[in-house]
């Protein structure tokens, strides 16, 4: 049986206002590092969709004490020397380490951190600017076997590991509030309930690649870590009198192998609006636009939607205009920065253009998985009844644990068992597939037995 990386459930964009989660953006797409919960079936965004202002992050409490460092606000670490020290501060503290990440998702192509922030009893607060240095394999040794603490860890470790840094052990706040079933688990909600400080959110969608890093922005940064370590203790209190513990630590461990979402095929289909065009060339003129926007914006490090906005693209594609001067008269071109690459968008153009039919793309393309469930009633009855069936066990043990049901199982694991169940249907061969894609024993434990009899039902 194949084997696949787990599922996690992550936040998407801007900073932790208070709405359950979704999944990891693909580069250059997110708009800021940790994002407002939001429901977790909700429609990802195009790749390179047009730059809209950040969500607003919530208001703190009023009625509650604004949480404050206790120590003074630490220098950047940019240096040799300093960069030194801070290692040898950090591997002389004790416990876990606070750890959290800034990037400049929004502005920039790349995923790279731009800021990285530590907090260790017996050590304090380091604020390090990794860009200076090749990476931070020697802060990451400093660390060594200790725990992390980090809030939405699937947001930071991709650009942590980018960096050289890989937890051993982990504790991700974010996800154990959710197997809490706490309504809201932004940072900033989960301090103010366990802690009883309001910890405001204004600087989540800055321009972290931003330098010298303004003052407020650093304090907003060194503030994230500032009480991690008490929330983590007070969230893994309420897990074990919950029960969830052993849960818990299942899913952390499973997120030590976590490197980031896998990459999407055909990403140039995501472009929002395409589907008013029609026919094949068509859509080779939205691919070859798209695949030169992508380029232009690796290029030169920034967002593709600052390179050219889907609707841009969407326009071209409709006109096709077949030279620059034709290209220069449609209204998407009256922009500066649009026609900055005119000679560029023109040659895409004329590639789509001159190829050959069997050269262009199809209209759709089967994916790996099962197709989307509203057409199963039509194509394929018998496993629109399966789903059915099993999203009812689904709902109904998660509502008996109090867990949200995507954190019970993945609703994608539960889609391909229902579309395609194992050959003998039985408990075992059932709880074999889910694991084999990722599930976790505690998930396969729970739903098994339950899920069996709803495919053979």
């Amino acid at each position: 049986m194949t084997s696949f990386e787990p599922e996690f459930l992550v936040p998407r964009a801007p900073d932790p206002s208070d709405q359950p989660a979704q999944r990891a953006p693909s580069p250059g797409t997110s708009r800021a590092d940790k994002t407002p919960d939001a429901p977790a079936d909700a429609t990802p965004p195009a790749d390179g969709v047009d730059d809209a202002p950040p969500t607003e992050p919530p208001a703190p409490d009023p009625g509650l004490p604004p949480l404050t460092l206790r120590d003074p606000l630490p220098p950047v670490v940019d240096t040799a020397d300093a960069y030194a020290e801070t290692c040898r501060a950090i591997a002389r503290g004790t416990g876990p380490v606070a750890i959290d990440a800034e990037r400049a998702s929004g502005y920039r192509y790349s995923q790279r951190a731009y800021l990285v922030q530590l907090r260790r009893v017996g050590s304090g607060t380091h604020l390090v600017d990794p860009v200076p240095f090749d990476d931070l394999t020697a802060l990451d040794d400093a660390i060594g076997d200790s725990e992390w603490i980090l809030h939405a860890a699937t947001q930071d470790l991709p650009c942590l590991t980018e960096a050289g840094m890989r937890p051993r052990a982990l504790f991700d706040t974010e996800l154990a509030g959710r197997l809490l079933n706490l309504p809201r688990v932004g940072l900033a909600t989960l301090v103010e309930q366990f802690l009883g400080h309001s910890l405001a959110k204004e600087h989540s969608a800055a321009d972290w690649s931003t330098r010298p890093l303004p003052d407020p922005w650093l304090l907003y940064a060194a503030l994230d870590v500032e009480v991690l370590v008490e929330l983590r203790d007070l969230l893994e209190a309420e897990l074990e009198k919950a029960g969830k513990l052993d849960w818990a630590h299942q899913e952390f461990e499973a997120l030590l192998t976590f490197t980031g979402p896998a990459p999407k095929t055909d990403r140039w289909r995501r472009t929002s609006g395409m589907h008013r065009l029609r026919g094949r060339r068509n859509l080779a003129l939205v691919r070859e636009l798209w695949e030169m926007r992508d380029e232009i914006a690796q290029r030169r490090d920034t967002t593709p939607g600052r390179v050219l906005p889907d609707a841009a693209i969407v326009e071209m594609a409709t006109a096709a205009p077949t030279d620059v001067d034709e290209l220069k008269g449609l209204r998407t071109m009256r922009g500066r920065g649009a026609r900055r690459h005119l000679n560029d968008w023109q040659r895409a153009i004329d590639a789509a253009l001159a190829l050959q039919e069997d050269e262009l793309p199809r209209s759709s393309v089967r994916g790996d998985g099962p197709p989307p469930p509203r057409a199963w009633a039509e194509k394929h009855p018998d496993a629109a009844d399966r789903l059915a069936r099993c999203r009812d066990v689904v709902t109904t043990l998660a509502d008996r644990h109090d867990l949200p049901a995507e954190n019970l199982i993945s609703p994608g694991l539960v889609r391909e068992l229902a579309w395609e169940p194992p050959a003998d249907i039985s408990p075992e061969s059932v709880g074999a597939a889910l694991a084999g894609k990722g599930a976790r024993p505690w998930q396969v434990e729970l739903v098994a037995s339950l899920l069996s009899e709803a495919l053979t039902a």
